[in-house]
């Protein structure tokens, strides 16, 4: 157990002992005092974790302790000691903030289950407030890097809309960094104590994703051996985030856009729809207004997901944050590696440059992980770069990002970038697919089909 400290207030000195004794038994530093004053100043001069106040006390009662306890600060626990007749004074204490009264002659048992009960919520409340702060300093509008003039509007934008409830729809390449626009307006909205739920739409298949987002009852197929809430009930409150919403099928589509319009989810085998208060955002790195030409993406729900528009624009548009980029993933990996890199050389800096950058930042925090572990200098040189980087010869198309060459097939030139960005993200097959703009399922496809024509993966890529 802990070393919680409590403090005793009550002016009877019968009372204080007997809980000092009570409570030093059950291993808590006890601190007592024999009125509201002292409990003040007590207070004052070191927090404890819980206060167990009586209300009837000369000099300064327990309810005016309590206020000016209060004042000091809104986390204390306080648990009001009550006589009989002074009922309704302790209900008031609870409206001005105490947790719970108990109520004189007190079972021992009950007061130490009380206490607690009452520590183990304060827990609770820590480890909940310490999460929630994690969460915003991973995803606060500040962990957006960038200074390019481009940026700016984004950035308005997303101060501008996170109070509101409106549904986003955020559009760019894959690897931008979508996510980190969904996760600063939810932080930066009044929704940030409630969930920030994430699905990749992408990843998951069309059976489990239906049962993902909108949960099921248990029973309502093979193998449902129990019930699910699904992540629109867990999100109740806060936001959700569907990455890649252009990848659900036309019967998920459909159930996505009842859930917009009538603010309801039906579980699978359930008999009656779920109400649900969430703030809907989707990445797409697809054109969407193809999508629905060719009748791949409803029509009607394109417009509920497209109420606000962001446009995040790859890294070959805004190469001026290249530098800010590679200091913000060499102190990252810095701390996490426990190395001591001071930076990047000229030839890198210029080779980083030239690089049109296919899989946006998310393939320049690759390169710069692969960098820092590798490296054997405080600086990064040429060498600690991809061999697709370093390689300058003339039948190279460097500046494109791939090993281009020319006379290759267009097959060629796939199967060539395929397995090339497998090598870069060490067969991390999810990375690779986000890099290449591509589905997971489209990845393995790809790659058995290469395993048919006799190109095995993984294979030494040569060069």
């Amino acid at each position: 157990m802990p070393a919680y400290e409590i403090l005793v207030v009550d002016d009877e000195l019968g009372i204080r002992n007997l809980l000092k004794t009570v409570l030093k038994a059950e291993g808590y530093t006890v601190r007592t005092a024999e009125n509201g004053q002292e409990a003040v100043d007590t207070v004052r001069e070191s927090l404890p974790d819980l206060i167990l106040c009586d209300i009837k006390m000369p000099v300064k009662d327990g309810i005016e302790a309590l206020r000016e306890i209060r004042e000091i600060s809104e986390d204390v626990l306080v648990v009001m000691l009550t006589a009989h007749g002074t009922i309704d004074t302790a209900i008031q204490a609870m409206k001005l903030g105490a947790r719970d009264y108990l109520r004189k002659p007190f079972d021992v048992e009950e007061l130490k289950a009380k206490i607690q009960r009452e520590l183990d919520h304060a827990d609770l409340r820590r480890t909940t407030r310490y999460y929630q702060e994690e969460a915003g300093l991973k995803y606060g509008l500040d962990r957006i890097v960038g200074q390019d003039p481009k940026m700016a509007p984004i950035y308005d934008l997303i101060r501008t809309v996170a109070p509101t409830r409106s549904t986003i729809l955020i559009r760019g390449e894959s690897g931008t960094g979508k996510e980190l626009i969904a996760g600063a307006i939810h932080y930066l909205s009044p929704r940030r104590n409630k969930p920030f739920v994430k699905v990749n739409c992408a990843a998951i298949s069309e059976d489990l994703l239906e049962s993902e987002l909108f949960g099921h009852e248990k029973g309502a197929f093979t193998g449902a051996i129990r019930s699910n809430e699904g992540k629109f009930v867990m999100a109740d409150g806060g936001s959700i985030l569907l990455d890649e919403v252009s990848e659900m099928s036309a019967k998920l589509q459909a159930k996505l856009l009842r859930v917009l319009q009538e603010r309801e989810v039906d579980k699978v085998g359930g008999r009656e729809p779920v109400k649900v208060d969430v703030r809907v955002m989707a990445t797409t790195n697809r054109n969407l207004e193809d999508f629905i030409k060719r009748g791949d993406f409803r029509e009607d729900l394109f417009y509920r997901l497209n109420v606000v528009a962001i446009e995040f624009p790859p890294l070959r548009e805004r190469k001026s944050d290249i530098s800010m980029l590679v200091s913000h993933f060499v102190d990252k990996y810095n701390k996490e590696m426990n190395k001591r890199i001071t930076g990047i050389s000229k030839e890198v800096e210029s080779l980083l440059w030239k690089c049109d950058w296919p899989g946006n930042v998310r393939q320049l925090e690759n390169v710069i992980e692969r960098a820092v572990v590798l490296a054997r200098n405080s600086v990064i040189g040429v060498d600690d770069l991809p061999q697709e980087l370093r390689d300058t010869s003339p039948d190279r198309l460097v500046q494109n990002g791939n090993s281009t060459r020319v006379g290759m097939t267009v097959g060629e030139m796939e199967r060539d970038l395929i397995f090339r960005t497998l090598e870069t993200v060490g067969d991390n097959r999810t990375k690779a697919a986000d890099m290449l703009g591509i589905s997971i399922r489209t990845l393995r496809n790809k790659l058995n089909e290469y395993r048919e024509a006799g190109f095995e993966w993984p294979r030494k890529v040569d060069g």
